[in-house]
C-alpha cells in the first residue's frame, strides 16, 4: 500500500465502545476531562469514518493523556508542539482524521506560537482545547487563561498578566473555525463536535473545563442551575441571538457597540437583536462576541465562526503533484546533483 492510499478496511457500525481503550482512565474523580472524552467517543461513531483513520495528538498536560484512553492510532508529543506533528503527518497522509487534543498552558503558553500557526494555515484537523483557567498536571500554577489577582502556587500574591481569550486569539490568527462549550452541556459539546469535523479546515473548540482540585468552580457563575440561563448565550446560526428565561433578553448593535438589552424596554423588539452567521466573511462580530464576559455580558457559547477557505493539506499535495509533473529529475540522485554542486578533495 502506498504512504497517501486510504485505509480499505470494510467500514462498519462502530459504537461509542469501540473507542474506548479499555484501560484505567487516571484523571482526578470528578474531573471534566471525563466528559469531554465520553463526548468524543460518543461522538466518532457517527461521522463514518473508519476506526484506523483516526489519530489523536497531544502535547503535554492532564488533557494530553487524551490518545491513551481512545482506542484508536495516537501521538503522546512534546509540550506545545503538537501542531507540528500534526502538520507532518496531515501533509503526509491528508486521508487521516486528525485530532489534536490540548489544553490553556500546552497550546497557549510554551505552544502558542505553533497553535497560531496552524490556524492561520487552516490544515485540515481538530482542535479541541481543554480551558480550566490552570495548570492541573503540575499542581496549580496559573496558566495564560488565568484572572488578573489570581493566587496560585506561582502566584502568592495574585497574577499581574492579562489573561488570554483562547477563541479571540485564534480569530486574531484567521481561524476558519471557532466554538466554546461547556463540560457540562453534552448535547452542545456533541453537536460541535460533528460540526468541527464536518468543516474543511482547521476547527479549533474551546471547552470550558473544570479542575476540581486546584481551581474547582472557576465556571460555577455560568454553570449553576439558578443562573445559567440568564448567563449563557446560545449562538445558533441564522437565529437572534436571544438568552434569559423566556428568552426575554437579546444582543443588539447600539452606538457601535454590542449591548444586551431587555425585549420590551425602550421600544426594543426581537427585530432589533442581531442574527447570529457564523458564515459572514468579516471576523468582527465572531472577536466582538469571543470577549464577552461574566459580570457584564452573558457568556457566548456555540459556534462563532465557520468560513471556508483553501486547506493548507489540499494546496500542500496539489503542489507536490505539480513539482512531480514538471520535473525533469526522476530520481533521488538526479536532484541531489542538479543544479549548483561542487567536491571537496
Amino acid at each position: 500500500m502506498s504512504s497517501t492510499q486510504a485505509v480499505s478496511t470494510p467500514l462498519v457500525k462502530l459504537k461509542k465502545r469501540d473507542f474506548d481503550a479499555g484501560i484505567d482512565v487516571r484523571w482526578c474523580p470528578g474531573c471534566g476531562d471525563y466528559s469531554i472524552l465520553a463526548n468524543v467517543q460518543r461522538a466518532l461513531p457517527e461521522l463514518g469514518v473508519p476506526r484506523e483513520n483516526f489519530v489523536f495528538i497531544s502535547g503535554i498536560g492532564c488533557s494530553s493523556r487524551f490518545p491513551y484512553y481512545m482506542n484508536t492510532f495516537g501521538f503522546h508529543t512534546i509540550h506545545g508542539r503538537a501542531p507540528a506533528f500534526a502538520t507532518g503527518l496531515k501533509a503526509h497522509r491528508p486521508e487521516l482524521d486528525v485530532w489534536l487534543i490540548t489544553g490553556d498552558g500546552d497550546g497557549l503558553s510554551i505552544g502558542g506560537n505553533h497553535l497560531i500557526h496552524i490556524l492561520r494555515r487552516n490544515l485540515n484537523v481538530n482542535i479541541i482545547l481543554f480551558n480550566n483557567k490552570i495548570y492541573g498536571l503540575t499542581k496549580g500554577q496559573y496558566s495564560p487563561t488565568s484572572e488578573v489577582g489570581k493566587v496560585t502556587t506561582s502566584t502568592p500574591m495574585g497574577s499581574i498578566d492579562t489573561p488570554f481569550r483562547p477563541l479571540s486569539v485564534a480569530l486574531g490568527a484567521e481561524a476558519s473555525f471557532a466554538a466554546r462549550v461547556i463540560d457540562t452541556d453534552a448535547k452542545m459539546m456533541k453537536d460541535v463536535l460533528l460540526a468541527a469535523h464536518a468543516h474543511k479546515g482547521t476547527s479549533l473548540i474551546e471547552v470550558y473545563q473544570n479542575c476540581n482540585v486546584f481551581n474547582d468552580g472557576a465556571f460555577a457563575t455560568i454553570t449553576n442551575k439558578a443562573d445559567k440561563i440568564e448567563k449563557q448565550l446560545h449562538l445558533r446560526a441564522g437565529e437572534p441571538m436571544l438568552f434569559g428565561k423566556g428568552n426575554t433578553r437579546g444582543i443588539v448593535m447600539r452606538d457601535g457597540e454590542l449591548t444586551p438589552v431587555v425585549i420590551g424596554e425602550d421600544g426594543v423588539t426581537e427585530k432589533d437583536v442581531l442574527v447570529h452567521d457564523p458564515t459572514n466573511p468579516d471576523p468582527s462580530i465572531a472577536f466582538w462576541l469571543s470577549r464577552f464576559e461574566q459580570p457584564e455580558m452573558p457568556v457566548p457559547l456555540g459556534v462563532f465562526r465557520a468560513v471556508e477557505r483553501p486547506n493548507y493539506d489540499q494546496m500542500f499535495a496539489s503542489q507536490i503533484e505539480e513539482a512531480r509533473t514538471q520535473s525533469k529529475n526522476p530520481g533521488l540522485d538526479d536532484l541531489l546533483f542538479s543544479g549548483d554542486t561542487w567536491t571537496v578533495e
